[in-house]
């Protein structure tokens, strides 16, 4: 006789047992706990307007959860995909600890409340971060250190288009357009009573009128146009299509132009916005050009005080946007702007000089400048040679430099100008193979006083104990910054496109790095008490 078993199968040993308070599992320490004493100070309410009322669909996810989620992963994580923050609030406590009890958004809803709010706001919400941080910090913002590195953008590797390429195929195809109107007029135009004048330079709209008046005066019927194997072209169709690409292959390179503008030498056909330039970690390891973004920061007490994306390599031309940015948010310049040699130029010292910056920016030379001796105390070097009683510069064999004009330097703001000066007579001198690297004809050298001045003021500030400790203090925090974004975080390429959604993702790298940064500076002093 069978007996009756009555089993329950609606329990498993593993049950999984939560706590109410979910605080109680989660360690005093954890960085939720600063992150969400740091957001509580901060209104969010003006970034994030509540649409009207829908009277379909689902209710709208809280701004300020998402947001708050989304800062928080990626302070855990420098970089962390839309679809790894789903991940996280499905299985990580503190991440439901920050939703409180609201429903897990899927990637797609991060994704278009990163996309349709934060691109616009992001950049308040990290000043009101930065704001709070640096009150409680008592952050120091009249020394900053500046420093840029390249990052790699999200474009494929062969797609470079050269603006310098482009202006001169284009003069290339001006060239066969005039060969291209001469045919015309010699063989069939004439007979009209017809002749179109060849240019230096065609404009789009000006070969269209051709194509126009040449189909009006031949009559020209597109039906009858033959191709392939075996077929002869008319003198009416060959004349008429490759006038026809010329101007297709205008419209290319004009376009390729515009897209480069005129601050810009390349761009890259999957991200318009990226330039080619060299990276330092080259993985290629053949010394190419990358599509990249140049990465601005200024750095104040360890935080990103101000982050800017440019799209030429040069840093020269980044200093001045950066500290233009610095005094739109603070209200105020540095005091002290300390950077490496990238950004010393007559441009950046004046610009110093006008809104009241002491120059702490090294310029080329500066290493050559201060510890190589020989360089130094070089007699051939014009900064070097003496000077007789009428104020004339004396070469070291005894001869006068006459100046001999001014000139202007490019792509210079202030009207800097160099100053000219060649020697009397380099005949027979017997310090001429050291002295001059002309085979013939006299030494020219150039001179710019001021220039030479500035060098001197940026040497004696760097050069001083101050200099010297807020060089080391560049090194240590700006370097040392892009080292843990970079290295640390292994964030050394973009997932973003376009110079908007760049400035986005670094933007928000940049909050999690300064909330990152102030959690383990007040752990640090809780564990000193």
């Amino acid at each position: 006789m069978l007996l009756n078993k009555n089993i329950n199968d609606n329990y498993t040993a593993r049950q999984l047992k939560l706590p109410l308070i979910l605080e109680k599992i989660i360690d005093i320490s954890d960085p939720v706990y600063t992150f969400c004493d740091v957001m509580d100070h901060i209104d969010l309410t003006p970034y994030f307007v509540e649409g009207k009322g829908y009277k379909t669909g689902r209710p709208r996810c809280d701004a300020e959860k998402l947001l708050k989620v989304i800062l928080f992963a990626f302070m855990e994580n420098g970089y962390c995909s839309l679809r790894e923050i789903e991940k996280l609030c499905n299985n990580d406590i503190r991440f439901m600890y920050l939703l409180d009890e609201m429903k897990t958004p899927t990637f797609a809803t991060f994704g278009n409340f990163i996309r349709n709010e934060l691109t616009s706001s992001i950049e308040d919400i990290f000043n009101d971060i930065n704001s709070y941080i640096f009150n409680q910090e008592k952050v120091d913002l009249n020394h900053t250190y500046i420093d840029g590195t390249k990052i790699e953008a999200n474009a494929n590797k062969y797609t470079w288009v050269w603006k310098k390429s482009c202006i001169t195929n284009r003069d290339k195809v001006f060239g066969h357009i005039s060969a291209l109107i001469e045919e015309m007029n010699s063989e069939v135009l004439y007979t009209f009573g017809v002749k179109i004048e060849p240019r230096d330079e065609y404009a789009i709209e000006y070969l269209e009128e051709i194509l126009e008046k040449y189909v009006e005066l031949t009559s020209l019927d597109f039906d009858s146009f033959v191709y392939g194997k075996g077929h002869r072209k008319t003198t009416y169709q060959r004349q008429y299509e490759k006038l026809d690409e010329y101007k297709e292959r205008l419209k290319t390179y004009a376009k390729h132009i515009e897209v480069c503008g005129s601050e810009r030498n390349s761009y890259s056909k999957t991200d318009h916005d990226a330039s080619f330039m060299r990276i330092k970690t080259d993985y290629m390891g053949n010394d190419q050009l990358l599509p990249a973004y140049n990465l601005q920061a200024a750095i104040c007490d360890e935080y990103i005080a101000v982050i800017d994306v440019k799209q030429y390599a040069s840093d020269m031309e980044c200093f001045v946007p950066l500290m233009e940015k610095f005094h739109k948010i603070y209200g105020h310049y540095p005091k002290y702007p300390v950077a490496d040699a990238g950004y010393g130029s007559y441009n950046n010292y004046i610009y110093c000089e006008e809104h009241g910056m002491e120059k702490y920016m090294k310029f080329t030379m500066f290493k050559k400048e201060t510890t190589d001796k020989k360089y130094q105390e070089n007699p051939y070097r014009i900064v070097n040679f003496k000077k007789d009683q009428n104020g004339n510069l004396l070469c070291p064999n005894g001869k006068r430099f006459i100046f001999k004009y001014s000139q202007h330097v490019k792509k210079n703001k202030y009207g800097r100008t160099e100053e000219i000066y060649e020697c009397e007579d380099c005949t027979g001198c017997p310090y001429r193979e050291k002295c001059c690297k002309k085979k013939e004809g006299n030494r020219t050298a150039r001179l710019n006083r001021e220039l030479t001045s500035m060098h001197q003021e940026v040497i004696e500030n760097l050069e001083s104990i101050q200099g010297a400790l807020l060089r080391m203090n560049r090194s240590i925090q700006s370097e040392g910054t892009f080292g843990i974004i970079k290295w640390d975080r292994s964030y050394k390429r973009l997932f973003r496109r376009g110079l908007e959604n760049v400035n986005l993702e670094l933007t928000l790298i940049a909050c999690a790095f300064n909330l990152y940064k102030y959690h383990n500076k007040r752990n640090r002093l809780k564990m000193i008490a």
